[in-house]
């Protein structure tokens, strides 16, 4: 039997037993009411002169009023709330409603008949409208000469929050009499209290018993007792004046009314009230306006939802949202990376940002974004929003393609010597950090000591048009232009395009969507977006392999050496823009690839010396480290296990 069944032959019982008895509260005293001045009044002739005129003119006069039938489909707006991938909350996103709707079978029975006791203690008798409350209003307002009193029924309220204005006038009085009446024709009691209890406005931006019980009891609806219960139905007459986060005082004693009420209505016993009304509260926090546990992962996810489902969905449809981080994980992985870049500072470098993307090979989940040194100082997300030029660690893409052409491997050799390109109207003379040129060099050794003219003459030999091609399809989205130093990063990227690009090849050519979403539900569990990981093979193995191997003597005894990662295999790339305005470090092992960048927002030089080697690379290795204490090293495959593609 339903909680709601159980409250309603609970009163209809005691409504029977105590059918001649005096109502305490009401004064409803053999069948009549009876106002402090003394004056009765029948409720006989009360509800016949209302049903005799009254509604068949109101009828007639509002029949432009709003077709109740609507609130078969009316699903109130909602919080929606974004998750880590352990089921961690890290914020609520709603407009001015925060709710969270809840079915009535999920409501303490406690707090249905407390708000039914002082609310409406006729609800499962009348039929929309209380002929005894209507007659003593009407009492009230005819002496005073104005509305000074409702004679809302539990029904009407519902009319007045969903379809009327808040002014207290005769025509919206009247307009919600008629509109309570039709409800109540069309929809059963159980609907109403439980289309009533969802969109109640319970104080501190909390609408709805869901949202209501989790931010004053920090618990759910269900599980109010009975002592919460009366004060939540207390609070309904005035949220913010009997709010415990304002007046506890104030709060008790209307949680006292609502015991009274409940006792002299014959619905509890006076030991339960004492006992409910001893029993101390445990009260929680405003929970309206809380701020993201993990801002930086909560901003990018926002932003990707607004894109995906537009801004009114996400502020009021209650979606669900698994992301891909661990918060414990994403924590962590900011306090590193802060250290880390102090440490850095304290060296002499000149920067005030640094930037950090994490994405799992395996899955291509995103597992960390550091998007700057204080999210509290500047909310813009250097790790997403941010795009800056790559430099050097762009270089493997342009040595993928060469691989994956079936014309080069790591040994080919290219002449490291001065060339010049017409670019445009301009010429381009491509110069090596440092300066200098090496002669003729394998690709290996290119690559290693990031040498930039070889980068840019293997560019142009395989086309830069391909370079592009290979570039989009490991995931880097911002705009690629074919331009002679494209091999060279000069162009904008962000740290999470890098760090998913580097992803695919540490998973040696198996790629999912790079991605912060796992999945997105309703509030009732319907799926509305699922990333589960769907791998493709979107490299060549071989041409793959042999980059890794490159990569991985890089860190070993090339420019990368300060981010070896002790007996653990690791491949990745520094990188360095001209005028040291960025500074890279891109590397991945089979189980994470991380982008690390270091720079200044307005662009200013870091000074002279400052590579990625000397200051991303350390930073990079300090987040890896950390990142993978707990997993066994992995080692990846060598190219000689596949077939070098042919020409």
């Amino acid at each position: 039997m339903s909680s709601s069944t159980t409250v309603q032959r609970k009163v209809r019982r005691v409504k029977r037993k105590r059918k001649k008895q005096a109502h305490p509260v009401l004064k409803f005293v053999g069948g009549v009411f009876q106002n402090a001045a003394g004056t009765v009044i029948g409720t006989t002739m009360i509800a016949s002169a209302i049903a005799a005129g009254g509604l068949v003119g109101l009828a007639v006069s509002f029949r432009n009023l709003p077709d109740v039938r609507t609130l078969r489909g009316y699903v109130p707006t909602e919080t929606s709330y974004i998750y880590d991938i352990n089921g961690t909350l890290l914020l609520s996103l709603h407009g001015e409603a925060n709710r969270t709707n809840v079915d009535l079978e999920n409501v303490s029975p406690h707090l249905k008949m407390a708000v039914i006791a002082i609310e409406d203690s006729h609800f499962y008798q009348h039929k929309g409208i209380n002929p005894t409350s209507v007659g003593r209003a009407m009492l009230s307002n005819y002496e005073e000469g104005a509305i000074v009193e409702g004679a809302s029924t539990i029904t009407m309220q519902l009319v007045k929050n969903l379809f009327l204005a808040q002014d207290r006038t005769y025509n919206r009085k009247l307009a919600e009499t008629v509109l309570a009446l039709r409800i109540e024709q069309i929809f059963p009691k159980a609907e109403i209290l439980e289309m009533y209890l969802n969109n109640i406005y319970w104080g501190h931006n909390n609408y709805g018993v869901q949202t209501a019980a989790e931010s004053y009891f920090n618990k759910k609806a269900d599980e109010l007792t009975l002592a919460e219960s009366a004060v939540m139905a207390g609070m309904i007459q005035a949220p913010e004046e009997y709010s415990p986060f304002r007046d506890y005082q104030s709060t008790k004693q209307r949680q006292r009314m609502v015991l009274n009420r409940m006792r002299d209505l014959g619905w509890i016993t006076s030991e339960e009230a004492e006992t409910a009304y001893k029993e101390p509260l445990l009260v929680g926090q405003p929970t309206a306006w809380k701020s993201s546990a993990s801002p930086y992962i909560t901003q990018a996810v926002v932003e990707e939802l607004k894109q995906r489902f537009g801004e009114e969905l996400v502020q009021k449809g209650g979606m669900r949202v698994q992301t891909t981080v661990d918060v414990n994980f994403q924590r962590q992985a900011e306090e590193t990376v802060r250290k880390a870049f102090r440490r850095a500072q304290n060296r002499g470098l000149r920067a005030d940002q640094v930037a950090l993307a994490a994405v799992d090979p395996r899955t291509h989940f995103v597992k960390a974004l550091v998007g700057g040194t204080s999210y509290e100082n500047s909310q813009f997300n250097r790790a997403t929003q941010s795009k800056r030029q790559p430099g050097s660690s762009f270089k493997p893409f342009v040595y993928y393609a060469a691989f994956a052409s079936g014309r080069y491997s790591p040994y080919t050799t290219i002449q490291d010597t001065p060339v010049k390109y017409k670019d445009g109207t301009k010429w381009y003379e491509p110069q090596n950090y440092g300066g200098g040129f090496s002669g003729t060099v394998s690709l290996f050794d290119a690559l290693k000591s990031s040498k930039n003219v070889p980068a840019v003459k293997l560019g142009k030999s395989i086309g830069l048009d391909r370079v592009i091609e290979v570039s989009q399809l490991l995931g880097i989205e911002s705009e690629l232009q074919p331009v002679v130093s494209l091999p060279l990063g000069a162009v904008g990227i962000s740290p999470l395009e890098m760090a998913g690009a580097y992803a695919t090849f540490a998973s040696n050519g198996w790629q999912s969507d790079t991605t912060l979403i796992l999945r997105v539900t309703d509030s009732q569990g319907n799926v509305l977006l699922d990333n589960t990981p769907d791998p493709k093979l979107v490299l060549d193995p071989w041409a793959t392999a042999s980059l890794t191997s490159i990569l991985q003597g890089v860190i070993d005894s090339g420019t990368g050496k300060r981010a070896k990662l002790g007996g653990r295999p690791a491949a990745g790339k520094t990188g360095t823009t001209s005028s040291e305005r960025d500074v890279w470090f891109v590397g991945y092992t089979p189980q994470m690839s991380a982008a690390v960048w270091v720079g200044n927002d307005d662009y200013r030089p870091m000074g002279k010396g400052v590579t990625g080697g000397t200051h991303a690379a350390p930073i990079w290795q300090a987040f890896m480290q950390d990142a993978l204490k707990n997993e066994k090293p992995q080692y990846f495959p060598a190219a000689s296990k596949y077939d070098r593609p042919s020409p």
